[in-house]
């Protein structure tokens, strides 16, 4: 899987009603289709071991799993596990190879795949660069394909779940509210992929002053990091600097520092002889307990649990 910003626990979509055996029309990719004005959604189950199966779409699609796992092969490049709680996007009319190494009737995989309009993307797009343009002269709001394949955050997740119910559901409305979440889920996918490139070590940290602002943080890490002292090092007001992280990278800075905070505490909990009250403190937390909480919110356990797992897969 390629390089992730969030190390965290990732966030599993609300499963779909598997089909009845009697409606199957096919146990390798069995599709149910719901066609709006401009999406369509497809919930595609296997329920028997297969390999290389095609699958092309005539429209950008955002994929996620559901169920089960898969291979993916895309772009003439390495296949790569894709397991719930992870989304891939793929541009119009390229093809995606599939294996279904694990599916079985007992262990269907099952996943959606949500095509949407060319035309809602490009006015989504030139929407933001006209209205909310992004910080640097010659950065631009786009979909980047190089980051294709990603963990599903918090609002990410909750807006494919809606589109997943509003999609199957009867109601007059749903155009108009399937296109509202549509919208925002594309500025979601779009925020997630800045806030990796800027991440990135390789990027030019004289581009953006958000990119010099994160590698300040991550550098920092064992620091009491104020907004105040932010917002100064990106020359920028505390409000304005606020509105502008949180807009460009959908998600607030505080947010983002606690994430990095969480994602060094699991490298310095691996290392042997590791101590949680130790990590807490070398990483700015006050309060050891409050490390603790927001550790388990962020990973789904507790510091000392994962340290007991992490040890556990080193013996075996």
């Amino acid at each position: 899987m390629s390089n992730q910003i969030f190390s965290v626990m990732p966030h599993i979509l609300d499963q779909v009603s598997l089909s009845a055996s009697e409606t199957l029309q096919t146990l390798v990719e069995n599709r149910t289709s719901y066609t709006l004005e401009r999406c369509e959604l497809n919930v595609f189950e296997t329920y028997t071991e297969s390999y290389k199966v095609p699958l092309t779409f005539n429209d950008f699609v955002i994929t996620s799993m559901l169920r089960g796992k898969k291979v993916m092969h895309l772009f003439d490049k390495k296949g790569f596990d894709y397991f719930p709680g992870q989304t891939v996007i793929v541009p119009a009319a390229v093809k995606m190879e599939i294996d279904f190494p694990e599916a079985s009737n007992s262990n269907p995989t099952q996943c959606i795949a949500l095509a949407i309009d060319q035309d809602q993307i490009k006015k989504t797009i030139a929407y933001l660069n006209e209205c909310f343009p992004k910080e640097g002269s010659n950065e631009k709001w786009l979909l980047n394909y190089d980051q294709y394949h990603f963990y599903n955050n918090e609002e990410i997740a909750y807006l494919i779940n809606k589109v997943i119910r509003v999609c199957s559901e009867r109601s007059k409305e749903k155009d108009v509210l399937a296109d509202l979440t549509l919208k925002e889920l594309l500025v979601r996918i779009m925020q997630t992929q800045n806030l990796k490139t800027i991440s990135d070590d390789a990027y030019n940290l004289n581009q953006n002053p958000l990119a010099f602002v994160l590698n300040y943080i991550k550098a920092n890490l064992n620091e009491k990091i104020s907004i105040n002292s932010l917002s100064d090092k990106a020359c920028m007001s505390k409000a304005t600097f606020y509105r502008l992280f949180k807009r460009e990278l959908g998600i607030s800075p505080n947010d983002f520092i606690l994430t990095e905070k969480i994602n060094k505490a699991k490298l310095l909990l691996s290392q042997p002889g590791a101590k949680v009250a130790s990590i807490s403190y070398e990483l700015g937390f006050s309060d050891a307990n409050y490390f603790i909480r927001t550790f388990k919110k962020l990973v789904g356990i507790t510091p000392g649990v994962f340290q007991q797992q992490t040890q556990m897969s080193v013996i075996h």
